[in-house]
């Protein structure tokens, strides 16, 4: 592109410069400015009117042929440097979207991600580092060409259209997840997907609560609501601080928490208080019967030491925060139990 556009600066340069000796020359023959301008114009662009005035001087009649030479070749010249740039310009474009999906047709239980922004950047990195075949569908090239720097398969499309999901290979692809910001596009992208291909395992992202069930019946298997995932980890960090904190990586936590809940699990906290029976206790001496299904994770000390799992003979003290794995409606009474305090009545210890 660079040399055609170099080829038409240089083509009007000679060409205005022609433009100019020439009617300077006709000017110092006699003629006026607009008659030598005219003659210059109508010469270099191959008219064909005839001479402005009779050219009956022999060096007049050579300076014409130097005039009709210099003045035909550089118009040409321009003329296809212009051909040039638009040639170029539509072969590139045509190699540029056959490099981006060269290989696309090969792939065969791959998935398909429609949508490249912030969700579709996240999803694209856990995919790639899953070794996971698959392939970037979205309507903005520019976004596309970062992923395929990286190394991905794209495709340049809307993905609510047959043709786009046909060339990104659904016939044959696993999974598609559509995770459009616009919750209506998911929604024509899950009915377009699941009408193309019946079998295919379609996960798709909705912005709002209500568009849920909407999406289900369109014929995704999942739903995920992003935001409402946000709060609730926002509410897991004002509520459950503790265990937060004990899980160092913030991106394993939130996985763990997920999975934990999907089978019913979760993660509780115990502060051991001043009148808490496990106060000055330790770990083997804690009442442990069948109904109690827990687990001790961790321990964070009241000086911010925190200890993983602790060993049997490991002492609780005031001001330890305890971190339990159980089933949701075990826990809760582990808890009450060996956390209610020491009542006194007439000198003899109960709870």
């Amino acid at each position: 592109m660079q040399s055609s556009l170099r080829k038409v600066v240089i083509g009007f340069g000679i060409l205005s410069l022609s433009a100019a000796i020439s009617i300077i020359g006709y000017m110092l023959a006699g003629w006026s400015l607009l008659d030598a301008a005219y003659m210059v114009v109508i010469t270099f662009y191959g008219v064909g009117y005839g001479e402005v005035r009779p050219i009956q001087d022999p060096q007049l009649r050579l300076f014409t042929i130097f005039v009709v030479v210099s003045g035909c070749t550089s118009a040409v010249y321009v003329l296809g440097g212009f051909v040039q740039m638009i040639a170029e310009g539509e072969f590139n474009r045509y190699l540029g979207a056959r490099r981006m999906t060269q290989g696309i047709e090969r792939l065969e239980n791959h998935v398909i991600v429609c949508g490249y922004g912030r969700v579709g950047r996240i999803l694209v990195q856990e995919l790639a580092a899953a070794k996971e075949p698959l392939v970037i569908v979205d309507t903005a090239q520019s976004e596309l060409q970062e992923a395929e720097n990286a190394g991905h398969l794209v495709l340049v499309g809307d993905a609510t259209q047959e043709s786009v999901l046909l060339t990104a290979g659904i016939k044959r692809a696993r999974v598609l997840a559509t995770v459009v910001s616009d919750d209506a596009a998911n929604v024509f992208i899950v009915l377009t997907a699941r009408e193309l291909n019946p079998q295919i395992e379609i996960i798709a992202r909705g912005e709002s609560p209500s568009t849920r069930t909407k999406l289900l019946r369109s014929g995704a298997n999942r739903v995920v609501l992003p935001a409402a995932i946000g709060a609730m980890k926002i509410a897991g960090l004002i509520t459950h601080p503790t265990a937060e904190s004990l899980l160092a990586n913030d991106e394993v936590e939130s996985r763990l928490n997920d999975e934990l809940t999907q089978i019913g699990l979760t993660i509780r906290e115990v502060r051991v208080g001043f009148d808490s029976i496990l106060a000055r206790k330790r770990l083997r001496e804690i009442t442990m019967t069948n109904s109690d299904k827990f687990m001790l994770i961790a321990v964070r000390r009241s000086h911010g030491e925190i200890v993983r799992n602790p060993p049997e003979d490991f002492c609780f003290a005031e001001g330890d925060t305890l971190l339990l794995l159980g089933q949701r409606e075990a826990t809760p009474v582990f808890i009450e139990r060996q956390t209610a305090p020491i009542i006194q009545y007439r000198g003899a210890r109960s709870r």
